[in-house]
């Protein structure tokens, strides 16, 4: 009798753990689809990959996108996130500001900051610089698949934030697409998880 308790309790476990997987996958899915790009105050790039003073293919799209919301009239800041990724290299935001001065960006239009490490320090640093520059309305720039983490995140730190999702990411393949939706979904799984105990 013990262990087919036992066993209904494994199973049953396993079934409510792979309905969370299966929800959060399909919420990261829907909201990447999701475009709310509209007139805000600035545009924030979340930070990816450098290569040494490049950005990455990941990080380049959500450059090209941003500057052309700052362009067109969208965004009237840019605020560029992200720190070192390795001792060696330069700082995310600071690649992606050389980025986008290079591309005719007005230095008065750019705010950088170079400390974050991960996604929830990229929002919460760059809100305390949007406060200091009295910045009160954003976009979110990132690739599909990392909105719904951002938003979720966005909306925690009291942001009146937009998600503006980059569409011209080239995937290497489809196995590289969907290992990123993957990484995506259990990272969405996590901040949920951490999120839930903080608030009890």
């Amino acid at each position: 009798m013990g262990r087919k308790v036992w066993q209904t309790a494994v199973l049953l476990t396993l079934s409510l753990a792979g309905l969370a997987v299966l929800g959060a996958g399909v919420q990261v899915y829907t909201y990447a689809q999701r475009d709310e790009t509209r007139p805000a105050d600035a545009a924030i790039v979340l930070g990816a990959a450098v290569f040494g003073a490049r950005p990455s293919p990941v990080l380049r799209e959500r450059l090209n996108h941003a500057i052309a919301l700052y362009e067109d009239g969208t965004v009237q800041v840019l605020i560029f996130t992200g720190g070192q990724g390795d001792p060696d290299e330069a700082a995310e935001a600071d690649v992606s500001a050389a980025y986008a001065l290079a591309q005719g960006v007005p230095p008065s239009a750019i705010l950088r900051e170079t400390t974050s490490t991960n996604t929830l320090e990229n929002l919460t640093n760059a809100r305390q610089i949007a406060t200091d520059n009295g910045l009160d309305t954003f976009l979110i720039v990132s690739t599909p698949f990392h909105m719904k983490r951002a938003m979720a995140i966005a909306a925690d730190l009291g942001m009146e934030a937009y998600s503006s999702p980059t569409r011209s990411i080239q995937w290497i393949s489809w196995r590289t697409k969907l290992r990123a939706f993957l990484q995506e979904v259990g990272s969405y799984l996590l901040y949920g998880a951490r999120a839930a105990v903080s608030a009890s």
